[in-house]
């Protein structure tokens, strides 16, 4: 069992939910992590080098992928996810996000993660964040990612209705360690993270279902 992991803060909830559940010592020795940017984890779980993984929203409706209801939302703004204006360019580690930027019909550089975040939050009107661009035409919350499975699926799925149920609380040393490695202060990654939710209820599906006819459409021109 290999599970694809995306090291960006918005996920550091999940992940310390993994490392503290109460599984049996053997299954949890057992997952082991693949690490990567997104469009990398996609590229390993297409190829089925991982048996779960939190699989960008535009692959999502691909066949053969079972899903389950946990995703990366944003509710409305996300600060992590963000255009630059002037000539196009896409970020390499995307998949979602370059497609969201075409279907909000605007131009310019494409940046994700981390990063991203640390760029928006030192200067916020260069940027504009492209989930609360999508917010304020649809009134919709923006789903990146969905937690898909190509194996040990019902396992997974325990996991995931397991994380649903539970209010993480994440340990100021980890917060520390993070805001030093990715040069964020710590109450701007608690600020960032009430800004993702991760639950993929009726909104959130009505959501995805939308921006994937949209996707579809742009890719046939």
């Amino acid at each position: 069992m290999i599970f694809g992991k995306i090291d960006y803060i918005n996920l550091l909830p999940f992940h310390i939910f993994l490392k503290r559940c109460s599984m049996n010592s053997a299954l949890k020795k057992a997952i082991e992590h693949k690490k990567g940017v997104p469009t990398l984890i996609n590229k390993e779980f297409e190829k089925r080098r991982v048996s779960a993984a939190f699989i960008s929203s535009i692959m999502s409706d691909k066949k053969n992928i079972k899903t389950l209801p946990l995703g990366i939302v944003a509710k409305k703004q996300v600060k992590s996810v963000i255009l630059k204006k002037g000539s196009c360019k896409n970020d390499p580690a995307s998949a979602t996000s370059n497609v969201l930027c075409k279907v909000l019909e605007m131009q310019g550089e494409v940046l994700i993660g981390d990063i991203a975040l640390k760029k928006y939050l030192k200067n916020p009107n260069l940027y504009i964040d492209l989930s609360a661009s999508w917010h304020e035409k649809y009134n919709l919350p923006f789903v990146f990612a969905i937690l898909c499975t190509n194996r040990h699926h019902n396992i997974y799925r325990k996991l995931a209705i397991k994380f649903k149920n539970k209010k993480i609380k994440i340990p100021s040393y980890i917060l520390k360690s993070y805001a030093q490695k990715r040069g964020i202060e710590t109450k701007e990654i608690k600020e960032y993270l009430k800004l993702i939710s991760y639950n993929i209820e009726e909104k959130e599906r009505k959501a995805l279902k939308l921006f994937l006819k949209k996707a579809s459409k742009i890719k046939t021109k």
